[in-house]
């Protein structure tokens, strides 16, 4: 599991007590729980960290990587629930012009819209009692009417907007690893009114949906096998032997993250 803070990695594993290691240089909270074994750690704040962490911490071995920690909500998911994504969405990945945003995907840059697995979403989403859509990935954090209007007007289906979730969804992606992404909410996403977001109702709403998702093992899809094209080098051809295979790599202790 991926958070951003500090706050959120403590709320996934609360009433547990896990071990404390570290995996490629990031402080890594591993507990054994009913659905395997579990890390956590605090990747950092928008997308760019949490790529980076993300991509750093796959060389530990796993074999799922979840998105978790607390976002805003649009209107059908209210505040203190949870939100499961179906879709990964970077919203605010564009230009803007004389007509407003267009994004990366209309200017035919590549895609900014993920489908995630859907049974693993729909078993999130059973498990933890969460409203499932697309949730929106955003540098800038929404503070007006008039641009929640806008998002929710490109992604109808958006339940949530949080910072991290596309930088994680391709780190693990490029490495093959299955992914979700699990947003629990503080705030209804709008016009700014920090004193009124309920951030610990929120952390305990994440403690509770991952009490109920870790209860037993996840189904987790198997991972594509890899296709590389093999090709010969000029000294194997000289050669009147190839050269041994060499064994294959003993396959580090997975574990769900």
């Amino acid at each position: 599991m991926v958070t951003a803070v500090d706050a959120e990695r403590d709320a996934v594993l609360a009433g547990r007590q896990p071990a404390v290691g570290t995996v490629a240089g990031y402080q890594v909270h591993r507990a054994l729980t009913a659905a395997g074994l579990v890390d956590v750690a605090s990747g950092g704040l928008g997308p760019v960290a949490a790529a980076v962490s993300t991509g750093c911490l796959l060389t530990g071995g796993y074999h799922l990587v979840v998105s978790a920690g607390i976002g805003g909500g649009f209107p059908a998911a209210l505040v203190g629930s949870v939100a499961v994504a179906h879709a990964v969405v970077h919203a605010d990945l564009g230009a803007e012009t004389a007509d407003g945003f267009v994004s990366m995907a209309e200017l035919g840059w590549g895609a900014v819209r993920h489908r995630l697995d859907p049974m693993l979403a729909a078993e999130f989403g059973r498990r933890t009692g969460g409203v499932t859509g697309a949730v929106l990935t955003v540098s800038t954090v929404t503070g007006s009417q008039a641009r929640a209007e806008q998002l929710l007007a490109r992604d109808p289906d958006a339940v949530a907007e949080a910072m991290e979730g596309i930088g994680c969804y391709l780190a693990a992606s490029r490495a093959g690893v299955p992914f979700a992404e699990l947003r629990a909410i503080a705030n209804q996403v709008g016009p700014r009114h920090r004193e009124a977001w309920r951030v610990s109702d929120a952390l305990a709403a994440l403690t509770a949906a991952f009490d109920r998702l870790l209860a037993e093992p996840l189904p987790i899809p198997a991972p594509p096998e890899p296709t590389l094209p093999v090709t010969e080098s000029p000294a194997a051809k000289t050669s009147a032997e190839p050269p041994a295979a060499e064994p294959p790599a003993a396959e580090p202790p997975g574990a769900i993250r």
